[in-house]
């Protein structure tokens, strides 16, 4: 791709470090995210993606590194910019959601359209509801709702579905893609990784402050796993033709459990090559690998 050509960058963050005492929480990392995309910040519990997300949002100040937003250092202009939903958020009881909204849009000197905030976050159904008594989805779109009040064109998501169900996480991933169809720039942390896979373009992957893993999600899994795994019993494998660490067969293998897994590019070719072998292949099942299967590979852990 020619430097004309290139994506632009909304959000350019360089080589940012942040410590609380002794613990580097985040550790010179260095990204930059697409405008018009879904950017994923993933890790487990202390991979120090909240703190770097806090800070990137400048609630806390950096040790070092810098942060630009289309292109210029970061400024008091910057938050009007943008839009947070936090994990969590305390809100003055006893309002509707309509006037929740309201009373948020009073703080910003052109807030966007409350008809049009109400029907990108599908609030029609409650939006005269006491906003104590909305079901988890619910409260989540409304939230997103406050979010989008002053029109931001970058939005900050910090595990938006976490507790709800899985309808209320579809449904929100719907509403997602159509803020991102408005030209919205989406920076999400979520710990929900078919939720990844469905939404972002990019994702880094955080483990002790570090990125250790970057890109587009289907190009990494094509990087670690290859075009699918293929699974079979190890008994299956007629004496001495066992593919051991996959020289027979030109793929990484794994054997566990009395099984091996096959990480293969074509998938045609290595069957067609395990029938030469005589291999039988009753009880063998083909699979595509997914981003939890890249986690457990990159940080050795799941997502908690």
């Amino acid at each position: 791709m020619s430097e004309a050509n290139a994506p632009i960058a909304i959000l350019e963050v360089k080589d940012l470090v942040k410590s609380y005492g002794k613990v580097r929480a985040v550790d010179g990392i260095s990204f930059a995210v697409r405008e018009g995309s879904c950017f994923g910040i993933l890790g487990p519990n202390g991979a120090g993606k909240t703190t770097a997300i806090e800070v990137i949002e400048t609630i806390h100040d950096p040790d070092s590194g810098s942060i630009l937003y289309r292109g210029e250092p970061v400024s008091r202009s910057f938050k009007e910019n943008i839009g947070i939903q936090f994990q969590d958020t305390s809100l003055q009881e006893f309002l509707t959601v309509r006037e929740t909204l309201q009373l948020f849009s009073k703080l910003y000197p052109s807030p966007r359209p409350m008809d049009e905030i109400i029907a990108a976050c599908s609030l029609e159904e409650f939006i005269d509801r006491d906003n104590r008594k909305l079901s988890g989805g619910q409260r989540q779109r409304m939230l997103l709702g406050i979010a989008l009040v002053n029109d931001p064109d970058l939005l900050f998501l910090d595990e938006p579905t976490t507790g709800l169900d899985p309808h209320a996480r579809r449904n929100f991933w719907r509403l997602i893609q159509g803020i991102k169809a408005q030209g919205k720039t989406v920076i999400l942390t979520t710990h929900y990784m078919d939720e990844a896979e469905f939404l972002c373009d990019d994702i880094i992957v955080m483990d002790h402050g570090h990125i250790i893993e970057s890109g587009r999600p289907r190009e990494l899994l094509l990087k670690h796993f290859g075009e699918a795994v293929i699974r079979l019993p190890e008994a299956a494998f007629p004496t001495g033709k066992a593919p051991g660490q996959g020289a027979a067969l030109g793929c990484p293998a794994e054997t566990e459990d009395g099984f091996v897994s096959l990480s293969c590019s074509d998938t045609d070719a290595t069957l067609r090559e395990l029938v030469s072998m005589g291999v039988p292949l009753g009880g063998i099942s083909v699979e595509r690998r997914n981003l939890d299967d890249l986690f457990l590979k990159l940080t050795g852990s799941g997502l908690d």
